[in-house]
């Protein structure tokens, strides 16, 4: 499975990114405000670039990091007895919670919130959203998930299924699609559905701040930050940054990718001015 690691990757990623597209292409659940084309050549080259970026930083990829931890007998795991099974499923699990905390600091750190700002100025959500991170926010995840594996000792197996998943559900969950509400409550109770996601996109800052998870929705329970209806509902709720405004200008690679570096107006809707109560 390992290697073949780059093949399942890229099927597991063309089969849901063409079955997501083409569901929302079917029954679009909210209407952009400037073309489709326009926003999928940026936030498709966005993912060219981060690729790039990622393999500078970290040529070996974080599967690499694990299978040199593993050699070298570093982390906890590999310093105690337990059932290959079980460390499996806990590599998983905090991954995961992992991941909840790191998106959760994005937003509540000023200098982390530039970089992840640039997702969510989208003024639409889609399936290229779930893809359009900037390159240094990249870089960081990268680092922070190698860390936790160098950590724990986390199997090579258990990175590949995570990313694999993880990227997969972010997908699943920025679709530009709507499931029926009775099925999305119950399905919320597990997973991060596309409704409860678009929350997280809002223009209000308090809703901006709920609905962390990239996948299951027991983190955001557990830890406070869940929202089960936004201020609006699903067909009037403002997506993106009030200070970017859906122009094609705004939409462009170049603008994403300096995004991070221009001053940002005051009086906006900046996500780490309004953080989650506990």
């Amino acid at each position: 499975m390992l290697e073949q690691q780059g093949v399942i990757r890229i099927s597991v990623f063309v089969t849901i990114f063409l079955l997501m597209a083409a569901i929302e292409a079917w029954r679009p659940a909210r209407q952009a405000q400037i073309k489709k084309r326009v926003r999928w050549q940026a936030n498709l080259a966005m993912v060219v670039v981060s690729a790039l970026v990622g393999r500078v930083v970290l040529p070996a990829t974080v599967v690499g990091v694990a299978l040199w931890a593993q050699s070298h007998g570093y982390g906890l795991f590999h310093q105690v007895a337990v059932p290959g099974w079980l460390v499996l499923g806990l590599s998983l699990l905090v991954l995961d919670c992992t991941i909840y905390w790191q998106h959760r600091l994005f937003h509540q750190i000023p200098l982390l919130w530039r970089l992840h700002r640039v997702h969510h100025a989208d003024s639409h959500v889609d399936t290229t959203t779930g893809l359009r991170f900037h390159p240094l926010e990249i870089a960081l995840s990268l680092f922070v998930k190698a860390a936790m594996v160098l950590i724990l000792g986390i199997p090579a197996l258990a990175v590949l299924i995570f990313e694999v998943a993880l990227n997969g559900f972010a997908i699943f969950n920025h679709a530009n699609i709507r499931l029926p509400q009775a099925i999305d409550d119950k399905v919320g109770w597990f997973v991060i559905t596309q409704r409860l996601h678009r929350i997280h996109h809002s223009q209000y800052g308090l809703e901006t701040n709920r609905n962390f998870g990239f996948s299951v929705s027991w983190w955001d329970r557990l830890f406070k930050s869940f929202c089960a209806r936004g201020k609006l509902t699903d067909y009037n709720l403002k997506i993106g940054q009030r200070d970017c405004p859906a122009t094609n200008r705004n939409a462009r690679l170049w603008t994403l990718l300096v995004m991070p570096f221009k001053r940002q107006k005051t009086g906006t809707n900046s996500s780490n001015k309004q953080k989650v109560k506990q």
